[in-house]
């Protein structure tokens, strides 16, 4: 079961404390008594929306915690594409393949793709010819 959310007066602090202070993360964890893994989750989720500090005047908690919380996509789970596993397997068998590293590069080509229009192309690994 997920963790319960912050309240939107701690992430304001936590924005704060990180933006106009400028402490480290392991620093606004101790003073808000979190894990420095919910402060990185909050400060990469600002950082993504492209949320500063200082906030504007006419954000309230409701509209900040939609910038930060977007809804889930609206699409069901029997709608969106399966793997093929087949390959996945294949690219796990070879040297320095990791699944986070398959994600990874599924998640760039898949962005890259809905950027520019254009079919996906083949992640290449470090080491790969182009």
């Amino acid at each position: 079961m997920p963790a319960e959310r912050l309240s939107m007066r701690q992430i304001r602090e936590a924005l704060r404390l990180r933006f106009a202070s400028e402490l480290p993360q392991r620093a606004i964890a101790k003073s808000l008594g979190l894990s420095q893994g919910a402060v990185s989750s909050y400060l990469s989720r600002a950082r993504a929306t492209g949320v500063s500090w200082p906030l504007a005047e006419d954000l309230d908690d409701a509209q900040l915690e939609a910038l930060l919380f977007p809804p889930p996509p609206a699409i069901a789970a029997d709608q969106r594409p399966m793997p093929d596993w087949a390959w996945v397997h294949r690219e796990l068998r070879r040297p320095n393949v990791t699944l986070a590293l398959l994600r990874e590069e599924y998640r760039r080509d898949r962005n890259a793709a809905a950027k520019s229009h254009l079919p996906r192309s083949a992640g290449r690994r470090h080491g790969e010819a182009r």
